[in-house]
């Protein structure tokens, strides 16, 4: 790629002189710790259960190959073409969400899954970074030409998906995507009355949820006393930072991941602090917040409306999911079942993940006269 000249007018090459390259190795470094990680946390997982030693490490290989794939393909996107895409990715993701809730697999009390042949796809997290797109687009029209009901159309859309998130049921997810809409409805110009009204909603929302879900209030129970209830995972999770320290304990020698259910999963950092150490959890951090703070400061130099609402939901989205999990396997909020992007083991996510993350880099290329 390198030895492409600035001269050089093809598609390619265009890419990678206006594509942000320190961004793009960030997330090719998180993936690749994502694969190390693999190798490590998922053999006893198999084990356990019955499977081959590397059956989930040779899967997600294969998720994290087609995560490149799309990441790469997104990115070579324009404006227009991101915009196109999204709507058809939200348009049939919010079909396969409904299709969800009469055929879906039910795992853990949740019917989140289709199953396609061999292929198990949760269409919810493709619609997450698709709806940012689509509110993002609505918000700046709505901005930009007082006539048109971009504000309504971006909240009739956000109603539609938190409905569907939650009767399938999906709290945390139905967090995420109300913190990307909360967000860019803050940002495209929301009264402050308005701010405060959204948050008394989303307040709401939040103790509605605690009271009609039975699965959140015994989370938020067993966090505020651990006593009250089995954290069987949780206090695993803080012995496995306990026994890694500083430097870890070496790859493979960790023994928490042969207790730990979800280790290759929801549990993966806290069998990167065993294994690795407190240094490369920080490391690990310091990736994701490099990757959001690198994105902000790109898009924060232009002018668009549109791309800046996109850009920003889709970072919202990246960086809460990665709190959200690190914080879980700490101890510092409930346990919710997020994966750690690109860490976790996950088909769905890890490709919507690389969709975001692709969008993400196509909108924040240079342009000819400059950052976008």
């Amino acid at each position: 790629m390198a030895g492409f000249s600035r001269t050089d007018t093809s598609l390619i090459a265009q890419w990678w002189w206006t594509i942000d390259r320190w961004n793009l190795a960030a997330l090719i470094a998180i993936a690749g710790i994502g694969a190390v990680m693999a190798l490590a946390a998922s053999p006893p997982v198999a084990e356990r259960i019955g499977l081959d030693t590397f059956y989930f490490a040779r899967r997600q290989f294969v998720y994290l190959f087609l995560a490149v794939i799309v990441l790469f393909s997104v990115s070579l996107l324009s404006t227009k073409g991101i915009r196109r895409l999204a709507v058809v990715c939200l348009a049939a993701s919010l079909i396969l969400m409904v299709a969800v809730l009469f055929v879906g697999n039910e795992i853990k009390g949740a019917s989140r899954w289709l199953q396609l042949g061999p292929i198990s796809l949760q269409p919810s997290e493709f619609a997450k970074p698709s709806f940012a797109v689509v509110a993002a687009w609505m918000f700046a029209e709505g901005r930009l030409d007082n006539q048109f009901p971009g504000y309504m159309i971006a909240m009739g859309l956000f109603l539609v998906c938190a409905a569907l998130l939650l009767l399938q049921p999906d709290v945390g997810m139905t967090t995420v995507v109300a913190a990307i809409w909360g967000v860019q409805f803050f940002l495209a110009g929301l009264p402050l009355m308005m701010v405060a009204l959204v948050a008394c909603l989303f307040i709401g929302g939040g103790v509605g949820a605690y009271f009609t879900f039975p699965h959140v209030q015994s989370r938020i129970d067993r966090f505020l006393d651990p006593a009250a209830g089995e954290s069987y995972q949780v206090m695993r999770g803080i012995e496995a930072f306990q026994n890694g320290g500083w430097f870890g304990r070496g790859p493979g020698e960790g023994r928490v991941k042969e207790l730990l259910p979800d280790a290759h999963a929801d549990f993966i950092f806290a069998v990167t602090g065993e294994e690795f150490g407190l240094i490369a959890c920080l490391i690990m951090i310091c990736l994701f917040a490099f990757v959001v703070f690198r994105g902000f400061s790109r898009i924060f130099k232009g002018n668009d409306l549109f791309v800046l609402l996109v850009v920003v939901g889709l970072l919202v989205q990246f960086g809460l999911q990665a709190i959200i999990n690190m914080a879980s396997a700490i101890h510092l909020i409930p346990p919710k079942g997020m994966t750690l992007p690109f860490i976790s083991y996950g088909g769905s996510s890890t490709v919507a993940l690389a969709y975001a993350m692709g969008m993400m880099l196509a909108l924040t290329r240079e342009q000819p006269g400059g950052v976008r």
